[in-house]
């Protein structure tokens, strides 16, 4: 198991560095930018295998306790380890990482975006893989830094070589705010670890706040909330995310979307819920505030770039959708008790493939018509999708029912239980302004609704028209990719147990301060 994690870890390094050197003789092929597209795959398919062992191996009855660790000393003057173990709240994280990114490594090997060499671009994609599987693998705060830095060159990278129109500017964008954030969050860390003589999340997560002084939990959690905020991101420092993904590739946005914006709710729940809880008692109210802004202000915001005539872009509005979505994750945890965590953690995973689908699909969609312009796929009466490539179409529709939080897939359980969380808050916090948080928040629901129904109104419904050329349905290679995110969205819908018997007992351990 120690193997297992540090392989999962490591190993899209070595194949990233694998991946920039000339292939061996016989591995070349006759066409050198479909081997390394394979080199890829491979090395991608190779880290889902482990992580998937992994997950079987993992003692289930007790996902509470840290399992497959790994610690050894790194930086005795500082006391900075190699520590690395996983729970039942990092373990779908890792799995849910290693599947997209062997998803998107097949969905690139048979469409790879257009730009530059290959080389670069699986290199690339395998450095992000191995930063992000790292940020959830890590159990000290300075390893936590470095991999949470290590994945933004990457997907800088990845929308400025490999991205659309205006990909510069958003790749400049993304790298400014990030990194803005970042520095903030290092002083929160570099704050907390001094103060309480180790960088040991573990051992911090423990003494649960007992070793820090109100002022310093206070400062800690505004400086480390801030940086965690950007990337999840939330109102209003979320200005990075809609142009990021408008710009960035089919797979860049996938990543970006599944995975990268885990990262920041992931440390909250790591980090600041057990490690300064008094700060994050403090703040509590606020961050749910900002929470339900960033609920209604996405779904207005989708509202807008749905109406016909607005000229809006299919992936802008699904980047504001993960606005809105991960408002409910940070209501979640904000509410600082089982429930409302739990929910926050089931949205996570269920908004990772309910909108990597999303993302796929609209990248399907654009490279069938030319353009994401929802008045231009619309037209006259419609881009009529069920009748023209009726497989595209409905899983389209099965992508957007499943992120307004239709009961019986994954979308509906996160949701309901950070509302449910909201209704009764943790003790001290206001239950009155949580109530209202919550009304807020459900009625952010319906607005989800609406402008789901009515991109699937528009894109998918019309009269069938002759066309020029004929648009294609679903490709093998396409359902390959986007097969296993529709079914884990119905599995985790109609099971929500498998994933919950994972997270709650490590999620209560966490709030008790380390203790079962």
């Amino acid at each position: 198991m120690q193997f297992l994690l540090a392989f999962i870890v490591v190993g899209p390094l070595v194949g990233a560095v694998a991946a920039l050197l000339p292939a061996p003789p016989g591995l070349r092929g006759k066409n050198p930018d479909q081997a390394v597209l394979r080199h890829g795959v491979t090395v991608t398919g190779a880290i889902l295998v482990a992580a998937i062992v992994l997950a079987v191996g993992f003692d289930h009855d007790h996902p509470s306790k840290m399992q497959a660790t790994t610690d050894i000393s790194w930086i005795p003057a500082l006391d900075v380890r190699i520590h690395l173990g996983i729970d039942g709240i990092s373990l779908p994280l890792l799995v849910l990482t290693a599947l997209l990114t062997f998803l998107c490594a097949l969905y690139s090997y048979f469409k790879m975006p257009d730009g530059p060499s290959p080389k670069a671009f699986v290199a690339l994609v395998l450095v992000l893989e191995s930063g992000t599987l790292a940020t959830f693998a890590v159990l000290d705060l300075l390893l936590f830094f470095l991999a949470f830095e290590m994945v933004l060159i990457p997907m800088y990278f990845l929308i400025a070589r490999w991205g659309g129109a205006q990909r510069q500017a958003a790749a400049w964008k993304f790298i400014l705010y990030t990194l803005l954030g970042s520095v903030i969050m290092l002083l929160g860390l570099l704050l907390i670890g001094l103060k309480s003589g180790t960088f040991d999340m573990v051992a911090l997560a423990t003494d649960n706040g007992r070793g820090l002084t109100s002022s310093v939990q206070i400062i800690a959690v505004l400086a480390i909330g801030v940086g965690l905020a950007v990337k999840t991101p939330m109102w209003p420092l979320h200005s990075w995310l809609p142009d990021a993904h408008t710009a960035a590739p089919t797979v860049g946005s996938v990543l970006l979307a599944g995975v990268l914006l885990k990262m920041g709710t992931y440390g909250f729940v790591r980090i600041l819920l057990p490690i300064t809880p008094d700060g994050m008692h403090t703040f509590a109210p606020y961050l749910a505030a900002f929470a339900v802004v960033g609920i209604v202000y996405g779904s207005l915001a989708c509202l807008a770039l749905a109406r016909p005539g607005s000229k809006g872009d299919l992936k802008r509005l699904i980047a504001y959708s993960s606005v809105g979505h991960m408002g409910f994750v940070l209501l979640g945890i904000s509410t600082m008790t089982p429930t409302g965590v739990n929910g926050a953690l089931f949205a996570n995973i269920a908004h990772g493939l309910i909108t990597g689908l999303l993302f796929f699909l609209v990248g399907a969609v654009k490279d069938r018509y030319g353009t994401a312009d929802l008045d231009t796929l619309s037209g006259a009466t419609g881009a009529a999708l069920y009748g023209r490539a009726p497989r595209l179409g409905g899983l389209l529709a099965f992508a957007a029912v499943a992120s307004l939080g239709l009961p019986g897939l994954a979308g509906f359980w996160g949701e309901m239980l950070t509302l449910f969380g909201a209704f009764d808050p943790a003790r001290g916090l206001s239950r009155p302004a949580f109530l209202t948080f919550m009304s807020i928040g459900a009625f952010g629901t319906l607005l989800t609704a609406a402008y789901m129904l009515i991109v699937v109104r528009r894109v998918c419904m019309g009269e069938k028209r002759e066309e020029p050329h004929r648009i294609a349905d679903i490709q093998t290679y396409e359902f390959a990719a986007w097969t296993p995110l529709a079914a884990l969205t119905v599995l985790a819908g109609l099971w929500p147990a498998v994933l919950l018997g994972l997270t709650d007992p490590a999620v209560q351990k966490l709030l008790a301060g380390g203790k079962s």
